[in-house]
């Protein structure tokens, strides 16, 4: 079977010439011709890194220095003043107080439908007798809490209405959990503005005469504005 396909003739595939609209632009360039230009460019970039000069400025020099012929960069952990950080801190509590009430509006959604869906009004039946003997005997039937359902619920409704519940615990779980970072984070932020203020005051007017702990005098302090 493989001989014969290749004995039967196959067309020959031809790249695609320049289009009218791009003649002006040169020549379109082929693979080959793209082969040779990364071969030269590579070569030229070999060249360059064979023949550097290591003390070339960079501007990456004036924030790096030289430890044991090892180049280090500065550190970079007081980028930010108190008064960035407390603001970038506040935009993030905000962040997750918007998610906390947009997620507890979903809850609330959710859990209305799915309370809608469990209540459901059943269907009223009417009993037509023929005489007072057959009316007698329906009267007779035990009466249960519902109606007889004629017809089973579907199982694709089954399945959306146990995906549903489990939706809506996802979503308390997340709910429970954003609240939880919210308190924390809240609790953070209180402590760093209660932290600037005990320390400006402590260097504007009384000088420091021996070492404070000042995360135990504020975490002092906020425990005494809660019981207030």
């Amino acid at each position: 079977m493989s001989s014969l396909r290749n004995a039967v003739s196959r067309r020959a595939h031809k790249e695609r010439a320049q289009p009218e609209s791009k003649k002006k632009f040169g020549l379109l360039e082929k693979h080959k011709d793209y082969v040779e230009r990364a071969k030269a460019y590579h070569k030229e970039e070999t060249l360059r890194a064979f023949f550097r000069n290591p003390d070339q400025f960079n501007f990456k020099m004036t924030k790096t220095r030289t430890v044991d012929g090892v180049h280090k960069l500065e550190s970079r952990a007081n980028k930010y003043n108190p008064e960035e950080l407390l603001r970038m801190k506040t935009q993030d509590i905000g962040y997750i107080f918007q998610k906390v009430q947009s997620e507890k509006k979903k809850t609330e959604k959710l859990t209305a439908t799915l309370h809608s869906l469990d209540n459901w009004p059943s269907s009223r039946y009417v009993y037509f007798a023929e005489d007072r003997k057959e009316a007698r005997e329906i009267q007779s039937r035990p009466k249960s809490g519902k109606m007889p359902v004629s017809e089973d619920i579907p199982d694709h409704i089954k399945r959306k209405t146990a995906g549903s519940y489990r939706e809506l615990e996802g979503r308390r779980k997340r709910v429970n959990e954003l609240e939880k970072i919210y308190m924390d984070m809240a609790m953070q932020k209180e402590l760093q503005v209660l932290t600037s203020t005990f320390v400006c005051y402590n260097t504007t007017t009384t000088p420091l005469t021996k070492p404070i702990d000042v995360h135990k005098e504020c975490l002092d302090k906020y425990s005494r504005t809660l019981d207030q």
